[in-house]
């Protein structure tokens, strides 16, 4: 009987958990084993094939083309203009997709890719296998250069531009601008006078320019910290248009992330294909539209035209490449090849007012394009695509023609759908790994994962005895839910420097069980029950266990933070690690060993 009153007796169990701890437990296993179950499956061989048009696919179609060059199909999936074919032999992969390319020539693009293998009703619940990096599951990496320099040359510019039409406005003579290196414009005026209006001028439209007087001359620059503010912004944009040219291109997982002050490093896995994504990565291409001036005109610019005529444009355009917002490829009158273009806000205004105010006069389209010469300098080659008379007021909608080709016209629109490069990159290196390596790095790396478990598990088995299964269990717990944590989290990528992270996981697991179970075997040594001691080791041991575990997740964070590729992908596993080891080596053991031990109950009073 249970007495109320300060002195009496009532009676309390030990080990014993509430029913909504096990519930979460058993959900959470659940759904990660479910999260992690795609992997086991694997990955087949696939294409997909994108197309503009949406009833320009057919499954029955695809079907009746593989089928007739004796090439098997698992399935065809079909959702709009896309359309998965995922094939039974690896093999075939190359052979199908000669023989869509050939038999849609130009009206679809086919792309190797890889198809998850598990069951659709699996898929269909949103799971989906792990993420592997570019050494586990081969495919290419570029290593691409940003040319800074023309985005300080072009800053240069238009100071100088700017300086050249103050002194046109306010008369001065005896003026010479001429730009520097870099961001810098010199200045040389004889006049004292001249001198100081130029330099409020500067003041006072560029304050982020420096202004330094010597002798007759002023030499305006670009301050340092301005400097590195717009370099991070251009290799901070540049990273956005190439995330934005891979999706484009309907590669999935890739990894484009900064390297250093102005490269940026692209990972590919899975591309087996890498000529195709390179040409999209590695060009430069935008357009700039240019008010035609007469022949002859003195601040004009010349281009020439695609017959090598020369073309007499004003030095400023009208609109740059950056206010493109879409691009698409059409065939207009006479099977001509255009591209539809459309405006952002700014840029539909700027087109506007320019078209209303020019109606009659012409316009020219500008298509540049960046590469490096044998110098490993970068090298602009611009060109005049088209000439039109406005007849009309134009909008943020209109069109361009002579993009050459509809293929050709094809790649512009994607290249300027994309985004157009705030400055040139070029290729500077090209790393292409093929799918046999990273299946041999995937068996070598879970081979010794397997072998670590294994060694592990006996070690528990015999070296704790009744509470080693325990610990077993837990360890298995620890690894299906560690698997599922990177398949659910979006971005996770599993290394093969990730694989050392599980490794390594797999003995800071039983870490957590060793310490509990050591204060077990002291709390028996000093005479308590076992149930006792399970109570009182438990507890005792938290604390340790969550410093131990609490300092080496900052070194996960920092790994994670500061490093790239590998290093992140140890990292990642790293911290992963330790939260499903705390989880499954205190709440899943604890909760087991309530199940199985957790049945003395003993007096307390309560005071």
């Amino acid at each position: 009987m249970t007495l109320l009153s300060n002195n009496k007796p009532l009676n309390k169990q030990l080990n014993k958990y509430a029913q909504w701890k096990y519930w979460v437990l058993v959900v959470t296993l659940i759904i990660l084993f479910l999260s992690a179950l795609p992997s086991w499956y694997g990955e087949d061989a696939a294409l997909q094939l994108s197309s503009k048009k949406p009833t320009s696919l057919s499954s029955e179609q695809v079907y009746q083309l593989l089928n007739q060059a004796g090439i098997h199909t698992k399935r065809i999936d079909q959702q709009r203009q896309n359309t998965l074919v995922v094939l039974q032999q690896a093999d075939q992969q190359t052979l199908a997709k000669n023989v869509l390319s050939q038999a849609f020539a130009e009206d679809v693009q086919v792309t190797l890719v890889l198809a998850p293998a598990a069951p659709n009703w699996l898929l269909n619940m949103g799971f989906a296998p792990i993420k592997l990096g570019l050494d586990l599951r081969g495919g290419v990496q570029f290593l691409l250069d940003v040319d800074l320099d023309l985005v300080f040359t072009n800053q240069a510019l238009m100071v100088s531009d700017s300086v050249k039409q103050f002194v046109r406005q306010e008369h001065i003579s005896a003026v010479m601008v001429r730009q520097g290196d870099g961001a810098e414009v010199n200045i040389e005026a004889a006049q004292p006078e001249a001198r100081g209006k130029i330099r409020q001028f500067i003041t006072q439209q560029y304050p982020l320019w420096q202004v330094v007087g010597r002798q007759d001359t002023l030499i305006v620059s670009l301050s340092e910290s301005e400097q590195v503010k717009l370099t991070n912004l251009t290799v901070q944009q540049n990273l956005q248009i190439m995330r934005s040219r891979i999706e484009e291109l309907g590669i999935t997982e890739a990894l484009v992330q900064r390297q250093g002050e102005n490269r940026i490093r692209i990972e590919l896995p899975g591309v087996q294909d890498p000529a195709s994504a390179k040409n999209v990565i590695g060009a430069t291409a935008s357009l700039a539209f240019y008010p035609v001036l007469e022949t002859g005109s003195v601040n004009a610019m010349v281009l020439k035209d695609e017959q090598g005529q020369p073309v007499y444009v004003a030095r400023k355009p009208v609109l740059g490449g950056d206010h493109i917002v879409d691009a698409r490829a059409a065939i207009g009158d006479f099977g001509m090849s255009k591209v539809n273009i459309s405006l952002d806000t700014g840029g539909g205004k700027l087109m506007s007012d320019f078209s209303r105010d020019n109606i009659g006069k012409p316009m020219a389209t500008a298509f540049s394009e960046y590469s490096r010469n044998e110098k490993g300098q970068a090298q602009q080659s611009t060109k005049i695509i088209s000439v039109a008379t406005i007849q009309s007021q134009l909008g943020s909608k209109f069109e361009i023609t002579g993009a050459g080709t509809h293929q050709e016209a094809q790649q512009l629109a994607l290249l300027l759908r994309a985004g157009s490069m705030t400055a040139p990159v070029t290729i500077v290196e090209e790393r292409t790994i093929g799918p046999s390596l990273g299946a041999e790095n995937i068996v070598n790396g879970f081979a010794a994962l397997a072998l670590g478990m294994a060694v592990t598990l006996l070690f528990m088995a015999c070296w704790y005895r009744r509470l080693g299964w325990v610990a077993n269990v837990a360890l298995i717990a620890n690894m299906v839910m560690l698997f599922g944590l990177l398949a659910l989290i979006p971005g996770a990528v599993l290394t093969l420097p990730g694989i050392a992270g599980l490794v390594l996981t797999v003995g800071m697991a039983v870490d957590t069980n060793v310490l509990i179970f050591e204060r077990i075997k002291d709390k028996l040594a000093e005479g308590r029950s076992f149930a006792s001691a399970i109570d009182v080791g438990f507890d005792s041991a938290f604390s340790t266990i969550i410093d131990a575990n609490f300092t080496t997740m900052i070194t996960a964070v920092v790994l994670f933070s500061i490093g790239n590729g590998p290093i992140q992908g140890f990292a990642l596993t790293l911290g992963l690690g330790l939260l499903t080891s705390m989880f499954t080596g205190i709440f899943a053991s604890r909760a087991i060993i309530n199940l199985v031990y957790g049945r003395e109950t003993r007096r307390a009073i309560k005071v």
